[in-house]
Parts: structure tokens; sequence; C-alpha cells
């Protein structure tokens, strides 16, 4: 991730009037970092060795806010745990089944799906949102050394 990027996200929430306090900085940092869709408790973790005070309650107050300010979308797919994505670019996710690891891929033709759909129903779209299941590499490779 580049500081631009945390940059801009900094400068998005102080003219948003939110005031950047060192936790909430760690929490914006650890997610434009992460290559995964990380639960607030993940963030949590990974942040209590640097900040002993902060509380789970701390990381979901800043996740919400960050959700309401469009830095961060809220993803939730049946599991107990939201999983939290700091690309809110239109883009899609494939789900292990094995492990729960979510990864981005990119289809614009989908949105084509929404003119057709709103042609069709004569509903006004507001968005859409695909999931794609399957097995991980790495699940499978170990899958098949059980066999």
């Amino acid at each position: 991730m580049s500081d631009h990027k945390l940059q801009e996200a900094v400068d998005k929430l102080k003219s948003s009037g939110v005031r950047i306090t060192p936790q909430r900085h760690a929490v914006l940092e650890y997610l434009l970092n992460a290559d995964t869709h990380p639960t607030a408790d993940e963030i949590y973790k990974a942040l209590e060795g640097k900040f002993p005070n902060m509380s789970v309650a701390t990381v979901y107050n800043n996740l919400r806010v960050f959700r309401e300010i469009g830095l961060v979308r809220e993803l939730t797919y049946g599991d107990s745990s939201s999983r939290f994505d700091c690309d809110t670019s239109d883009h899609y996710h494939i789900i292990c089944e094995t492990c729960g690891k979510i990864v981005d891929f990119q289809y614009p033709s989908l949105d084509e799906v929404e003119a057709l759909a709103e042609q069709i129903t004569g509903f006004e779209v507001t968005h859409h949102r695909m999931e794609v299941y399957g097995v991980c590499h790495a699940c499978k490779k170990e899958n098949n050394k059980a066999i």
C-alpha cells in the first residue's frame, strides 16, 4: 500500500470532521495494508500489542465511522463475523468454502446485468453483489495430501 492511499484516506476523514487518533490511524493503516478481508476481531488481535488499552469496541466504532464515510465496505457472507474491505470499487469476491479466504476479482461485463434487469423489470437498480464459492489452491493441495 502506498503512503499516498493512506494520506488520501486520512484527508477524507479530516474533511468529514473525524479526529485522527493513533488507534484510528492504526486501524485504517491495517485495513489498507491487508490483502485479506479482516474481521474486527482480527484487526483487534493484530493491533493489541501496539495498543494494549484499545478495546474491540474501539475497533468496531472505527470501522463504523469508516463505513459511514465510505472508506470501507462491510461484507457479510452468512457466517457470524462481518469482514471489511478497503477496496470500495466495484468488484466481486470468490470465497473458499474450506478456509474462508476471500479473493477479489474484476468482471466489468456484469454491469450490463444491471441495465438488463432495469429494462426487464422496470426496477431502478441501486447495486448488485455476486459471490463465487469454491476451494482455494492451498486447501485443495492440503485435501489431496490427506487422500
